[in-house]
């Protein structure tokens, strides 16, 4: 299978997905359901892609176990908030512009579905190296993967823990993680992009695999990661979240500074 027939392939699970992803929008009425099917879909386009690849076994292999196992504890996390909580208060605000039309949550459901084509490029590149035997590059992604994906299941726990604590309600997190930089989640997130660069090395296709952390940088930077969120965290914490911006880094963990 070429690499275009792959991209079609994943775009056309990735449609379908979300599709249904929409269709159950429309009935809970809670659009939070894309971001787990987001991650979900981009777990499977590893899958499918390292099954219809051309490279050698060992990196397609590396890549349906690293990619397929980020998506699957991603998107049951994100079910879990999805299934016990309220609608993100992001899509709340959506709601409250565009009420229920199911155009506008179609489409909104279908640009989810082709980002997940998008990040599926990284997947091409790591399933079309003929690299056969390990090297100190697959070893590299190895551990990248596990430090990355361990450090935002840590942030995601402590969040969590954060906000089951009902004391805590209406205040900012600045436990563990979260006391060095407001999204240390996010920051691992866009971190683990590079495990699929470096087993990607030796591909013909490796310029590919630098997409991953570029695009998600730019999302999380300044499209619908770090904006959304701190609009929203503004309007529901006020001051204490203004108070956290000016004394937390952003993005990258590091000591936090004294209010002023």
């Amino acid at each position: 299978m070429t690499t275009w027939h792959q991209l079609l392939l994943v775009w056309a699970f990735a449609v379908v997905l979300q599709g249904l992803a929409w269709a159950r929008q429309q009935h809970t009425r809670n659009a939070g359901i894309v971001d787990v099917a987001w991650s979900f879909g981009v777990g499977a386009a590893a899958v499918l892609v390292a099954a219809t690849g051309s490279g050698a076994p060992l990196p397609r292999l590396l890549l349906a176990v690293l990619g397929g196992a980020w998506g699957l504890r991603l998107g049951l996390h994100l079910w879990h908030r999805v299934s016990g909580e309220a609608e993100d208060g992001r899509y709340a605000q959506l709601r409250k512009r565009w009420g229920n039309a199911p155009a506008k949550w179609l489409a909104m459901f279908q640009f989810q579905a082709v980002l997940i084509a998008l990040f599926a490029l990284p997947f091409l590149a790591v399933a079309a190296n003929p690299v056969a035997g390990w090297n100190a590059w697959f070893i590299g992604g190895i551990a990248t993967w596990l430090l990355c994906v361990g450090g935002e299941a840590m942030a995601d726990r402590q969040l969590a823990r954060f906000r089951a604590n009902p004391a805590n309600r209406g205040k900012t997190c600045r436990d563990g993680l979260w006391r060095y930089s407001r999204h240390p989640n996010y920051f691992f997130e866009w971190l683990h992009w590079f495990a699929y660069v470096l087993l990607a090395v030796g591909s013909p296709l490796h310029w590919l695999a630098w997409s991953g952390p570029v695009v998600m940088y730019v999302f999380l930077r300044w499209v619908s990661g770090i904006p959304w969120t701190e609009q929203q965290a503004l309007r529901t914490r006020g001051e204490d979240y203004a108070r956290y911006q000016r004394t937390t880094p952003m993005l990258i963990p590091w000591f936090p500074k004294e209010d002023r």
